[in-house]
């Protein structure tokens, strides 16, 4: 994709607390700590926060997008001028080989001011822009992560403002061009030879104020209202996992895209197994002789009972490897874990007691001889 006008002017990583040097780990780890603090619902009046973090993440979670943006950062925005500051292919050298004109375009794309001057002829921030992104928790059962499940997770978000169809203005009113840029959306610096632009305060850029605001929407042409997406969440999901559902974020303004929903999931625990990974795990207590003599024992799966071969002089928390009975996830299935737990009986029968006697004598040495005790 194309290098956006963000990339050139925000360090995503400062953003996330990170080094550019940061795994996807990392990363992913610092995202959600951010978004948990400032998440609008829990934290009001950080939305712009929210908004930044989520963008930054936007990037730097995505291999391709991380790649071109440290090479924008890397190269900063000169760094595709051939020849700048070098010889001309035709001279001996401390000639430019580039047009003012070069400059124009690069800075003017840069900072949402096209060639022509002030006469407007080029792009203005007043443009479509990319409704920010959402996120929203969805609770799993234990067996519903393991096979997956289409569901539906509330979302409260921004739509446009039905009293006053989205242009913060109260009805019969209407935004009127910003004084202080005069309807550009940007202020230009001329620094000699180079004009450069940066986005109007008063009106942020959009290059309208709006003087009477709407009184549903405070002006900003959006409400809140609850809605509900319709998400596929897929087999072997982990507890955290984050699920992205593209386009179904928060309406984009003046035609731009909607963002995304990232959806992250809550797996409840499960009273029998629990899980590393693709593996499922169990504990299952077996008798003393069970694991003295040895014996077939019948152990649950997720898919039904499965017999287990427990072999003689098996000693206490060791595990079996039952292939296939795990999670699957994507082509691959993991295996069950079975570990035993060999029951020591606290309360003897006279018969019982006299039976572990008989084998108590018949029993040579002590397994604590090699303590020398």
């Amino acid at each position: 994709m194309a290098p956006q006008r963000d990339w050139y002017t925000t360090d995503y990583y400062k953003t996330l607390g990170v080094s550019d040097k940061a795994t996807d780990k990392e990363l992913r780890r610092a995202y959600r700590k951010l978004a948990k603090e400032f998440h609008p619902d829990s934290n009001p009046g950080s939305e712009e926060r929210f908004k930044a973090i989520s963008a930054a993440y936007d990037v730097l979670g995505d291999p391709e997008k991380r790649k071109e943006y440290d090479e924008v950062r890397r190269l900063g925005p000169l760094g595709n001028l051939g020849g700048f500051g070098g010889p001309s292919s035709g001279g001996s050298g401390g000639t430019f080989n580039f047009r003012i004109d070069d400059l124009s375009d690069i800075f003017g794309g840069l900072f949402g001011r096209g060639r022509g001057g002030p006469a407007g002829r080029g792009t203005t921030p007043t443009g479509p822009r990319r409704g920010r992104d959402l996120e929203a928790e969805l609770h799993l059962s234990f067996q519903e992560a393991v096979e997956g499940v289409v569901t539906t997770v509330n979302v409260q978000s921004g739509a446009r403002c039905s009293t006053c169809n989205g242009s913060g203005s109260r009805p019969g009113t209407a935004p009127v061009v910003c004084p202080r840029c005069g309807g550009l959306g940007v202020l230009n610096d001329n620094q000699g030879m180079f004009s450069l632009s940066s986005p109007c305060p008063e009106c942020q850029g959009r290059g309208t104020k709006i003087v009477d605001p709407c009184p549903a929407c405070n002006g900003t042409g959006l409400e809140q209202r609850q809605r509900q997406v319709k998400v596929r969440i897929p087999a072997g999901v982990e507890d955290r996992q984050r699920i992205r559902v593209k386009g179904r974020g928060e309406p984009g303004t003046n035609g731009g895209p909607a963002g995304d929903l990232f959806v992250i999931v809550e797996v409840a625990p499960h009273p029998l197994f629990g899980r590393k990974g693709r593996n499922l795990t169990i504990t299952v207590p077996i008798t003393y002789p069970e694991a003295t003599l040895g014996s077939a024992i019948t152990v649950p799966s997720l898919t039904g009972p499965v017999t287990l071969k427990i072999p003689p002089g098996t000693r206490q928390g060791r595990t079996f490897r039952v292939k296939g009975r795990g999670v699957t996830t994507g082509s691959s299935t993991g295996d069950l874990l079975v570990s035993v737990d060999v029951v020591v009986p606290t309360h003897l029968s006279d018969e019982e007691r006299k039976a572990v006697e008989a084998l108590a004598k018949t029993m040579d040495g002590s397994p604590r001889q090699h303590l020398g005790v």
